[in-house]
């Protein structure tokens, strides 16, 4: 009864015009329900004039529903204003996405095709850390807006229909979308520029109107909302949830085709029967004794496809149905059947000698492959695959020491100058060998010096090699701890007249043993203390 009663006021107000039935009895004219061009004008069925019938289709009461009109071409993010009446309605920017142009961001691709025309809206939910140079972010939302063609009227039933896109499962974890309305289109954009403020509810004007939790990976999803505001609905705001959302990694999701009319208005829409790429799906519509199917793909009749039920739709296309009445017709909207491709990516890594299977292949090399699979649905899955192979190639290091000190490497300590060979263990398990060619700093230091003014030996200086750049201090103490000289500057090795003379404020120093520590910079740039004792002879 709940049918025909549905029947009746879809009739009245919606169904029936009195537009008569494309003729096929005139073989001047295309009949529109035998899959041939009968008036070989090259048009076949719906596709031809001679079969218009006005279309079944709820009016959405939100402008641009799908993102078509345009006022300008996308050429990056944040290009919301270029969609033809919307609005971006919170501080963080979502995104407007058209093949015109700009597709969105390469690691977050869209599922393709829209499923309806050619643009569509990308936004977050929640920002990780590392955003320009800041924390995470919870609250960053970012939502579209829009002022209603018509408000929604107190106490009357809507429904809001729309499509959720995902990209890869990780980027796009199960999430919810949550429908605002308010009763002044003034309350857009809301948050002040806030980027932190969160849903509009935040804030004084919005009331939430509905919400569903929604799941997918790499394909769009349909999904609705059942509303009855409690006043009357001038402008609404579309996006996520108000819970904060901490992330460790950039989430995204997408919008398409949002249909908001009353609930009277979706009586007659194609729905799909099981998932889109198993063998058994399938498209209805309400059944009545009182009416007349037809179904069509592409325009084309499908023979025999009479009843509401089709029970396989196997091949992709668009979908319709005719529907007769006494003296009447109608056609319903278009059902987009497309078989979803899913997408993912891997990295691996493997050490040389060692193979990777995939797809059937055991691989050997690095190198980019792509495989296609079938998912638990039926549907193909697109699997990309980086592989680098890490390799058994020698290495060679170049090191040098000071007397006294040690490499180590592949843990051995290697104190003698030479060259080594030596085995180390990546990450990865893989072996690597690497050759060391180890030497030491020339530094001579003497342990004695005889101030005499003889000409040899008469004064303590260091004495470097090309491989030390400079030396930064020198200090020497007598055997109580007190400073007998310090070097005033750096100065470049082997300088003339560097060092200590062997005198103490202008007087000749006792002989004796003395202790010396000197600062050096090598030539790629490190420093190093040397420290020891010096005879003084006189």
């Amino acid at each position: 009864m709940k049918v025909f009663y549905l029947l009746s006021i879809l009739s009245a107000s919606l169904l029936w015009g009195l537009m008569p039935a494309a003729p096929n009895g005139d073989r001047n004219l295309e009949i529109c329900d035998n899959a041939l061009d009968d008036d070989g004008d090259g048009l076949i069925d719906l596709n031809d004039p001679d079969c218009d019938c006005p279309e079944i289709a709820p009016v959405s009461r939100i402008p641009n529903p799908s993102f078509e009109e345009r006022d300008c071409c996308p050429t990056s993010r944040s290009q919301m204003n270029c969609a033809t009446s919307w609005i971006q309605a919170s501080a963080p920017t979502t995104d407007y996405l058209h093949t015109c142009s700009w597709m969105g961001w390469a690691d977050l691709p869209p599922p393709l095709p829209f499923p309806d025309g050619e643009g569509c809206m990308g936004f977050r939910n929640g920002r990780p850390a590392g955003n320009n140079g800041g924390g995470p972010q919870p609250n960053w939302k970012e939502y579209a807006g829009a002022c209603l063609t018509a408000p929604l009227r107190a106490g009357v039933a809507y429904r809001f229909e729309f499509h959720v896109g995902f990209t890869f499962r990780q980027n796009s974890p199960t999430t919810s979308i949550v429908f605002f309305g308010t009763t002044d289109c003034n309350n857009l954009p809301f948050g002040n520029g806030n980027p932190d403020f969160g849903c509009p509810t935040n804030g004084p004007g919005w009331k939430q109107l509905g919400a569903v939790s929604i799941t997918g990976a790499n394909q769009w999803i349909r999904k609705e909302i059942n509303v009855i505001p409690q006043e009357d609905i001038y402008a609404i705001a579309i996006g996520p949830n108000c819970t904060e959302t901490p992330l460790d990694r950039a989430t995204y999701y997408f919008f398409d085709k949002l249909v908001l009319a009353e609930e009277r208005e979706f009586g007659f829409q194609i729905t799909a029967q099981g998932h889109p790429c198993s063998d058994d799906f399938g498209l209805s519509l309400p059944p009545s004794d009182t009416l007349l199917y037809q179904w069509y793909r592409n325009g084309v009749a499908l023979l025999g496809e009479t009843a509401p039920l089709l029970e396989r739709a196997e091949e992709e296309g668009d979908y319709q149905v005719r529907i007769l009445g006494p003296n009447s017709c109608r056609i319903t909207t278009v059902y987009r059947h497309r078989i979803p491709v899913a997408s993912s990516q891997l990295k691996e890594v493997i050490c040389q000698g060692e193979s990777y299977l995939f797809g059937g292949r055991h691989l050997l090399e690095n190198g980019t492959y792509v495989d296609t699979l079938t998912t638990v649905n039926n549907c193909d899955s697109i699997v990309r695959l980086e592989l680098e192979v890490i390799g058994q190639a020698a290495d060679t290091v170049f090191a040098k020491i000071f007397e006294g000190e040690s490499w180590q490497l592949g843990g051995r300590a290697y104190s003698q100058p030479g060259q080594y060979n030596a085995t180390l263990t990546s990450y990865y398990g893989c072996d690597s060998l690497v050759l060391l060619i180890l030497d030491t700093y020339k530094v001579y230091i003497p342990n004695a010096f005889s101030p005499n003014d003889d000409g040899r030996n008469d004064r303590f200086a260091i004495f470097t090699g090309p491989d030390i750049r400079e030396v930064l201090q020198l200090q020497v103490f007598n055997r109580w701890g007190g400073l007998a000289f310090q070097s005033e500057a750096a100065s470049p090795p082997n300088t003339p007249g560097s060092g200590w003379d062997g005198r103490i404020k202008g007087k000749e120093a006792p002989p004796g043993l003395y202790v010396y520590q000197a600062t050096v910079v090598t030539v790629d740039g490190k420093e190093y203390r040397l420290s020891g004792e010096v005879v003084l002879v006189r």
